[in-house]
């Protein structure tokens, strides 16, 4: 059985208080993209996860391997399977690629044990394993909200370009929230006129409302990432970003054509992972 795994970009993160249980308390833009592993799921006598890149944990370091064991949990079933994945997506790298895999093995497993659970019960099962993996579950364009397991399904936005780059550094999302100072954020997105713009299809006002303020934090510390989102810019993007708590940057462009001179750009300059890819809506995801 394989699933694919989607991952996603955050075309708006905003903090706006701390919560009892220690988590911030978030307001996010969440949108899947055309960019994912690949899971499979085989019948094996114990249970095994393994992965093709040395730099992603196999075994129980792997979130999908807690994302067997609770789904065995749940479900009274032993967890006699193998996971291989293949990842595609970058590793850290602020698109949700662990939750991804996750969120893959969860639909996976209850297709593969003819469980028939509704997305809505995978989807709180997905938030115990963590705040991206419920997303993972759903696709599509969303309003995260809590730590980011609250979802309010938004409609799909109209197909667009995304040129994704990596630089070859590590970003920790607990150093990143840790790190946060509400007094050194200079720009955070605008939530109410972002929302209007997805809701009204409009690209340039989606732009205008688009940001992250964890950029106070990394940028601070990591010059190449704003570095990437100028290069980006110079080179046609419409808007760029970076994603959750990074490093990853993504630029949205209105054409193939236009991602891939702004690939090209980015590739030439910088040290960094890339791919073109495209945003995705619920229904394919």
């Amino acid at each position: 059985m394989l699933e694919r795994a989607f991952g996603k970009v955050n075309l708006a993160l905003d903090i706006v208080g701390r919560r009892g249980d220690g988590y911030h308390e978030l307001k996010m833009l969440l949108q899947g993209i055309d960019f994912c592993d690949e899971v499979e799921i085989l019948p094996a006598r114990e249970l095994q996860v393994t992965t093709d890149r040395p730099d992603v944990p196999d075994g129980p370091g792997n979130l999908a391997f807690k994302a067997v064991l609770l789904m065995s949990e749940r479900s009274g079933r032993k967890p006699n399977v193998q996971v291989r994945i293949t990842k595609r997506i970058f590793a850290a790298a602020g698109l949700a690629g662990g939750s991804a895999d996750a969120a893959a093995v969860l639909r996976g497993l209850n297709r593969l044990w003819s469980l028939f659970w509704p997305a809505e019960k995978l989807e709180k099962l997905a938030a115990e394993l963590g705040s991206d993996v419920p997303f993972c579950i759903r696709g599509g364009t969303v309003l995260a909200t809590g730590r980011g397991e609250i979802l309010e399904p938004l409609p799909d936005l109209d197909e667009h370009w995304l040129v994704l780059a990596k630089p070859r550094i590590e970003v920790s999302t607990a150093w990143a929230y840790r790190n946060y100072s509400a007094a050194t954020v200079t720009e955070r997105p605008k939530l109410a006129p972002l929302l209007a713009a997805v809701q009204a299809n409009d690209r340039q006002a989606l732009y205008a409302g688009m940001g992250n303020v964890l950029e106070s934090v990394t940028c601070r510390t990591y010059k190449e990432i704003a570095a990437i989102k100028e290069e980006m810019v110079r080179a046609g993007a419409a808007r760029s970003l970076m994603s959750g708590s990074g490093p990853t940057v993504f630029g949205l462009v209105d054409s193939q054509e236009k991602g891939e001179a702004v690939l090209a750009a980015v590739t030439n300059k910088f040290d960094v992972e890339t791919v073109l890819t495209k945003t995705l809506r619920r229904n394919e995801s």
